[in-house]
């Protein structure tokens, strides 16, 4: 059954990045404006963040199961509401119900995995389903972008709600015999306050990844064709510059080297993920060589790669079966929030592409340096006991 939620996060994911090359021009054949379109885009974040953090709290309260069911329902009927799209203002209205709706998805599937990973493994687990948000990061893009010369935006978004729906069929008959059983009081549930989950280290640090891991990939969807193209390379060369990453963080995610996630502390993977991550974005605001650029999105996939998993493990340690549930749907929020505040922060600023990587280079390594000095600090706290 574990391979059946993978299925679903893969799906979600893949309807998330199959958005991403036609959404932009099906907006602006319905009349919108540059404004519009940009509204039209970040719609869809906007309402997935509000749909994650209240599938926190319904998952936690009715159990997993019902929060994926009706999401995955709900979310596969709003895809095909975009065939009844015939402006930019009703196009709005399609995207919030969309966001929304698949925003319930995601924190209910990863807490059924993380309910029922051995702690031992857990590492692994997340790992695995990193390589499935991976492939569908790489194949979900492709598609849409090639069927879409082909047939419309409408259609491809009809084929992703077929899908969606019949994986509702499905989990409907697979996982109900998963029935969810409270571990915690009613009176420990009632006292639980979402601030508990600010004032964990490990939490704050999950969460702290989860954005700026997001934040470099918007800040990579905006500036990276940039700088290809002021190279004098197509958009070709750009789809396979980001390829480059998820096939290497894919092949980590799924080589025996994940057995690294069990075996050492998810902190300092964090840290060495982040690391690597800064490292490469500061590469690819000084290099101009073909080759290079693509060393460079290497070392990237190296540490988003180990980033991932780390986070995951993170808050899986910090959080319990209980209010685990409203842990992933903050922890997905903020992966919703950093895809805009990147892209839109580097707009704002309306930095050049070599500025713009260097900055966003020595935010990560910036946010790497707080969590290595966070583990100094524990460490010391332990030598004094």
């Amino acid at each position: 059954m574990r391979f059946f939620v993978y299925l679903i996060v893969f799906f979600s994911f893949f309807d998330l990045f199959s958005q991403l090359p036609i959404m932009s021009p099906f907006a602006l054949s319905l009349g919108a404006t540059p404004f519009l379109i940009g509204l039209v885009v970040g719609m869809y974040s906007f309402s997935n963040t509000i749909g994650n953090i209240i599938s926190g709290f319904l998952t936690d309260r009715k159990g997993p199961f019902i929060i994926l069911l009706i999401g995955l329902f709900a979310s596969g009927l709003s895809l095909f509401f975009y065939s009844f799209a015939n402006g930019p203002y009703s196009l709005l209205g399609v995207r919030f119900v969309h966001g929304f709706m698949e925003g319930l998805i995601v924190p209910a599937a990863f807490t059924f995995l993380a309910n029922r990973a051995e702690e031992s493994k857990r590492g692994r687990s997340v790992a695995i389903s990193g390589a499935f948000v991976g492939m569908a990061a790489i194949i979900g893009p492709a598609y849409s972008g090639i069927v879409a010369t082909k047939t419309t935006t409408p259609f491809i978004m009809a084929v992703n709600g077929g899908i969606m729906l019949v994986l509702a069929l499905l989990a409907f008959f697979l996982l109900r015999s998963f029935t969810y059983v409270r571990k915690a009081s009613a009176s420990g549930v009632s006292k639980f306050r979402v601030r508990y989950l600010f004032k964990s280290p490990g939490m704050v640090r999950a969460f702290a990844g989860a954005f700026f891991l997001m934040f470099s990939q918007g800040v990579l969807a905006l500036v990276l064709p940039l700088k290809v193209e002021s190279l004098g390379f197509d958009t070709k060369t750009t789809g396979l510059l980001l390829s480059t990453f998820g096939v290497v963080a894919i092949l980590i995610f799924l080589l025996p080297i994940n057995r690294v996630f069990d075996r050492v502390k998810p902190i300092y993977t964090l840290a060495f993920g982040i690391s690597l991550m800064g490292v490469s974005m500061l590469v690819l605001s000084q290099v101009n060589e073909l080759m290079s650029l693509y060393y460079s999105m290497a070392i990237y996939g190296v540490g988003f790669a180990f980033l991932f998993p780390s986070i995951n493990s993170l808050l899986i340690d910090s959080s319990s079966a209980e209010f685990r549930g409203k842990a992933y749907g903050y922890f997905y929020a903020f992966f919703s929030i950093g895809v805009v505040a990147g892209s839109s922060v580097i707009g704002a600023l309306n930095l050049d592409y070599q500025s713009a990587f260097m900055l966003t280079g020595i935010i990560l390594l910036s946010v790497a340096v707080y969590t290595i000095v966070g583990i100094r600090k524990k460490l010391s706290i332990e030598n004094n006991l």
